[in-house]
């Protein structure tokens, strides 16, 4: 699955929107808050919502050490990055997707959840 591919899978996501908070890296929002760091357009990662904790998020990193790190600065969260093109299947990585997604809306108050 190319980069694109999966921007264009998280924009799909109802209520998703793109956003370029930090000149040239893009994120998916529900709302306004991100569910997956997409990186510039040529991006070769994505970031994403894995767990609570680091602790928590640890299965992704050791099933694929070498394709998925704990994401800077914000890794403590449960945030893991993910190389795209990588050893992660691609069906698992839309599952990483939709469960940050998911985490996501889940956390926002009901009147700001897509419909």
């Amino acid at each position: 699955m190319s980069h694109q591919e999966l921007k264009a899978y998280c924009l799909a996501k109802p209520g998703a929107w793109q956003d370029e908070p930090w000149g040239g890296d893009h994120v998916a929002k529900v709302s306004d808050k991100i569910f997956a760091f997409l990186g510039s357009d040529d991006g070769t990662t994505i970031g994403l919502k894995c767990a609570r904790s680091a602790e928590d998020a640890r299965e992704w990193r050791q099933q694929y050490p070498n394709d998925v790190t704990v994401t800077a600065y914000i890794g403590r969260y449960g945030w893991n990055t993910f190389v795209v093109g990588g050893a992660v299947p691609d069906g698992e990585l839309r599952e990483a997707i939709d469960a940050s997604y998911e985490d996501v809306v889940s956390r926002l108050p009901k009147s700001r959840r897509p419909g």
